[in-house]
């Protein structure tokens, strides 16, 4: 479901111009797809920032009185404040289907002493434009050591279709090491006795 989003066209451009926007509490942003030229608009901070949180957000933009649906495609921020200083959107249309990057989110506890290894974070999918999954949930609920989860064994939300290698690795089960089972690999060595005091027990 679309966010909606009340956004302003902008002729203004460069540093200075995106610095007086972020001012006063807006964050500069490009619009590009289907062909089209490129809009400049502005959109409300605190609220974008909010909606951004979730993996490919879809904004339903009222651009002075026309709506676009538009998909959040990167987020520029500041590596030191991590204030959002750009966002790149891209233009989709309803019933359009579109290969979005899906976290994937483990849940359960396997079984016995073994770690979950998590080799890809994300999946790629081919999804609804309007429709677009937050994540991809697997389970490790009783697993065993030496399983392992492939992207084809993902159970996909309805209406996806998985567009990532099917045999790239996802999960895998391994055993626990000592360390990782918050014990020492080795005792800890017999502390070494003074040289003075044994020399006077001699």
């Amino acid at each position: 479901m679309a966010d909606q989003i009340k956004a302003e066209t902008r002729s203004s451009f460069g540093k200075g111009a995106a610095r007086k926007l972020r001012a006063a509490g807006k964050i500069p942003a490009v619009i590009y797809g289907h062909g089209a030229e490129p809009q400049h608009v502005s959109l409300p901070g605190h609220e974008v920032s909010l909606v951004i949180r979730r993996a490919n957000a879809l904004l339903e933009l009222d651009i002075e009185g026309r709506t676009q649906l538009a998909l959040v495609k990167d987020v520029q921020k500041d590596p030191v404040r991590q204030i959002i200083e750009h966002l790149d959107l891209v233009v989709v249309r309803s019933g359009e289907r579109v290969h979005v990057e899906v976290p994937v989110h483990v849940e359960g506890e396997p079984a016995g002493d073994v770690v979950v290894a998590q080799d890809a974070t994300t999946v790629t999918l081919d999804a609804e434009a309007t429709h677009i999954p937050e994540r991809v949930t697997v389970s490790v609920d009783g697993l065993t050591e030496g399983t392992h989860i492939t992207a084809a064994q993902l159970t996909l939300p309805q209406g996806t279709k998985l567009v990532s290698d099917p045999e790239m690795l996802v999960i895998a089960i391994g055993a626990a090491t000592a360390a990782d089972l918050g014990e020492s690999e080795e005792p800890a060595a017999e502390p070494a006795a003074d040289a003075d005091t044994a020399a006077d027990n001699g």
